[in-house]
């Protein structure tokens, strides 16, 4: 898929189909690099689709700011684009989102509630809540009106990339032009956009599929390098924001909690990204 919202879908199909499809949106400094999901669900009847979207991964071009923007909405139209796409071969679709991919789907999934696109929605370790208190994020979100491109952070930090990519003390493999080990710099404009979308969340939504929320049962922030420990909680984010905020997204909400969770729990070393993966296996069983 490539056009106007200037994303690309990618897709792995099962050998037998049978059982819908499933589509992934990733999170921040991010982009699809986990094919073991990919196979995982296509050796059970699924087709699998992810989007990068646009200003990300594959998506990225030349000159463009990475992973910016002022307005988590404008990615609906890409999710709308893929989901069209998807439907024209399966009525059944889960929608899988990451960290902030959890956000912004949770978002999508209650605007477009009326339409009957999805079928389930899964958020693995979905940003619902920053730590900061309420007169931090009213300055925050001043700045990102008045002058969206000041940069508030350098970059997040090497503790998680250094934990899970393969040159380092990780498993995986992924381009790191598309996911540097420390992140994008974090500007004001697009930290406003998280902090409006997470107030919606947090005054409720009317998401009316099931969903599953996951996290980690701990998180260790603010590590400056890695640690066993880093590979063993949310280096990224507070997951007492994801207990807190994950039954406000729709009156069908289960949270589970994965012990020893890293921020993507399918990044998680074994055994714990399997019981990540069994977790939603059993939740689609009934979805």
């Amino acid at each position: 898929m490539r056009g106007g919202a200037s994303a690309t879908l990618v897709r792995r199909r099962a050998a037998a189909n049978d059982r819908g499809a499933i589509l992934y949106v990733h999170g921040f400094a991010d982009y699809f690099f986990q094919e073991h999901v990919a196979d995982h669900y296509t050796a059970q009847g699924y087709d699998f689709y992810a989007v990068d979207l646009r200003g990300y991964g594959r998506s990225l071009r030349d000159g463009e700011l990475p992973n910016y923007t002022t307005d988590m909405a404008v990615y609906f139209e890409e999710i709308d684009a893929a989901i069209a796409k998807i439907r024209e071969e399966h009525s059944r679709v889960v929608l899988m989102g990451h960290s902030t991919g959890g956000l912004t789907t949770s978002l999508w999934a209650h605007e477009r509630r009326a339409g009957e696109l999805i079928d389930a929605l899964v958020l693995n370790s979905p940003w619902l809540d920053v730590v900061e208190p309420p007169f931090v994020r009213q300055v925050v979100k001043l700045i990102g009106r008045i002058a969206p491109k000041v940069k508030v952070r350098a970059n997040l930090g090497e503790a998680y990339g250094a934990a899970i990519h393969s040159s380092r003390n990780g498993e995986w493999d992924f381009d790191l032009k598309w996911k540097p080990l420390a992140g994008f710099p974090v500007l004001a404009g697009w930290i406003r956009a998280i902090l409006v979308a997470q107030e919606k969340v947090h005054n409720g939504l009317d998401v009316r599929v099931p969903v599953l929320v996951m996290h980690s049962d701990r998180s260790m922030l603010n590590a400056r390098e890695w640690s066993e420990d880093v590979s063993k909680a949310d280096a990224v984010l507070d997951v007492e924001g994801m207990r807190k905020w994950g039954p406000k997204i729709g009156p069908s909400v289960k949270v589970v909690e994965i012990k020893a969770g890293m921020h993507d729990l399918f990044l998680s070393p074994e055994p714990v990204r399997a019981a990540a993966l069994a977790e939603v296996d059993e939740f689609l069983k009934t979805a």
